[in-house]
């Protein structure tokens, strides 16, 4: 396949941010799943302990052991799933898991084990922006999502943002309409 073509496959991009600081490059997604982990061997897919090394806190260090198995990120025909293969809960913020149909910061804890529809295709295209996004920080894609490893952000948090978490992934999903 030529690289144009290879391109236009790929359903999502991730991102892997370490606070205000993306590590590594943008991971394009062309398989229905991926695993996203610390350690190898823990299978095939985006293995974070590789990324390269820069100077660390050490909440981010903590954190970053606290990842072990990770993720588990699957397309499927409703939408984006997660499973947390970690052993610590895991954060999401997406626009789609609000109940009315506006942007807003609802921030939900998954714990190991379990999964979570983190994008619903259907509930997106009633998505309508609000004007005022003062509880953002930064840009805001209403086709993104948010995953924190072990530590929570937003009102119910010390953490307001999540560029106040020490390890985090932004999902960018392609267009899907």
């Amino acid at each position: 396949m030529s690289p144009s073509s290879l391109a236009q496959n790929h359903w999502c991009n991730v991102a892997y941010w370490e606070l205000r600081t993306r590590v590594g490059r943008l991971y394009p997604v062309h398989d229905a799943s991926l695993s996203i982990f610390y350690d190898l061997p823990q299978g095939t897919g985006l293995c974070l302990g590789l990324l390269p090394l820069s100077p660390r806190s050490t909440s981010v260090q903590r954190t970053r052991g606290k990842i072990g198995h990770g993720i588990l990120l699957s397309k499927e025909p409703d939408g984006v799933w997660a499973y947390n293969r970690s052993q610590h809960p895991i954060f999401v913020n997406s626009p789609t898991l609000e109940h009315h149909p506006y942007l807003s910061l609802t921030v939900r804890r998954v714990m190991p084990g379990y999964s979570i529809k983190v994008f619903d295709y259907e509930k997106s295209c009633q998505i309508q922006p609000l004007s005022d996004l003062v509880h953002m920080e930064g840009p805001y894609d209403p086709n993104s999502v948010r995953i924190s490893f072990a530590k929570g952000w937003g009102p119910c948090y010390s953490r307001q943002f999540i560029t106040s978490c020490p390890c985090w992934l932004e999902i960018l999903l392609n267009n899907h309409r």
